[in-house]
């Protein structure tokens, strides 16, 4: 399902795709279901979108 994740491996963060940054899995917000990509914020989310395009 896109609104939901399986947790693979032990953790508490996953890394933004784009800049590297942590980001807890709480507040993870941004995510490409085709790509299985997270991102730190909306900007870097749709910048992403953009440039796959």
């Amino acid at each position: 399902m896109a609104n939901n994740f399986r947790m693979i491996a032990p953790g508490d963060h996953v890394l933004c795709a784009v800049s590297g940054q942590a980001i807890l899995l709480d507040d993870l917000r941004y995510w490409s279901v085709e790509r299985q990509e997270a991102y730190a914020t909306a900007d870097i989310s749709v910048r992403a979108f953009e440039d796959a395009e």
